[in-house]
């Protein structure tokens, strides 16, 4: 294979934690194959003459203190680049929606990972709504009397997640009679004016949350989130979940097989699934995590994986979009 040049837009690389953050690993597999690795940040991203450029920097990156060093910048259009990853974490705020437009095929004349149209497309609290079957009764309301009736519909007991939050944060189990109920409900959807995703509680939250990490449309490692304590219901490791060893089951691949056509049209290579007791609670595109956790546990490098599905489509995908380009100029 020759030498790739691949871009990873992202957060300021001396915040990352080198053992836990899954961009760090591609970068570090990506450098092992000698690729050229490009480090930049969502405000490098500029339009110059109709065509997306980036002040990029030269990355080399070990496991050490510290874990990374920097070239000095320069400015390149991304269509110099066989590819370039979009990991830039959540939230998902204006900056990163105006950056999803520079990143287009259009004007970036480069291949993007996840695509454009599906990091704005895919709303991470919503995009499971397409597929009603796979995932657990939810609704959608920002009226707090509204959501007091969804509560008594859907027995007493229910999850509500603000749209904006990453993390765990924003998400709150609510029970019928809880005092705090009102304060909840009026803070959550800004006493009225905001919606918040009402999801059915499953009994089975307590024993563990699934993150099921899709490369190409195939369940290819997973990893449980068991929450901290028998009192927290969010299984998210930024608040303290324990990780423990998952296999991908037959239950995972029938998942995948039905997302795996609208996860092909929107350009989404890299996926990471919540999945409940059988039932998908969101589907994270932005920048999924697990690389690293799944590794220790399973023994499964995905970030290999990650490469060898770049390295054997980077050829097409050229092609594709110069084809495209090529079409957009005649006509």
């Amino acid at each position: 294979m020759s030498t790739l040049s691949l871009g990873f837009v992202m957060d300021p690389i001396g915040s990352i934690d080198q053992d836990k953050d899954t961009t760090f690993v591609l970068m570090l597999e990506a450098q092992a194959r000698g690729h050229e690795v490009l480090y930049l940040e969502v405000p490098d991203l500029m339009l110059r003459a109709g065509r997306t450029w980036g002040r990029v920097r030269r990355a080399k990156l070990r496991r050490g203190s510290p874990h990374f060093e920097l070239g000095p910048a320069e400015a390149r259009p991304l269509a110099s680049m066989d590819a370039v990853f979009m990991r830039k974490d959540p939230p998902y705020d204006m900056g990163y929606f105006y950056a999803t437009h520079l990143l287009d095929p259009e004007l970036s004349g480069t291949w993007i990972i996840n695509g454009a149209q599906g990091l704005r497309e895919a709303t991470e609290k919503l995009f499971g709504l397409r597929f009603p079957e796979l995932i657990p009764r939810t609704h959608l309301a920002s009226d707090p009397g509204e959501l007091r009736r969804l509560l008594v519909e859907l027995g007493g007991r229910m999850v509500v997640k603000r749209l904006d939050g990453s993390g765990g944060s924003g998400v709150f189990l609510l029970r019928d009679g809880d005092p705090n109920l009102a304060v909840i409900l009026e803070t959550s959807t800004n006493f009225g004016r905001t919606p918040v995703l009402a999801q059915e509680f499953l009994e089975r939250a307590s024993r563990g949350d699934k993150r099921l990490i899709v490369i190409g449309g195939e369940p290819v490692g997973a990893v449980l989130r068991v929450p901290k304590t028998h009192n927290e219901f969010r299984a998210n490791i930024h608040v303290g979940a324990t990780c423990v060893h998952a296999d991908v089951d037959d239950r995972d691949r029938e998942i995948c097989a039905r997302l795996e056509p609208e996860l092909v049209r929107l350009g989404l290579e890299l996926v990471g699934l919540d999945v409940i007791d059988g039932y998908v609670t969101e589907i994270n595109v932005t920048s999924p995590t697990g690389f690293q956790e799944i590794r220790t546990l399973s023994g499964i490098a995905l970030e290999e994986r990650m490469l060898d599905l770049v390295e054997d489509q980077v050829p097409a995908r050229r092609a594709a979009i110069s084809a495209a380009r090529g079409a957009i100029a005649a006509a």
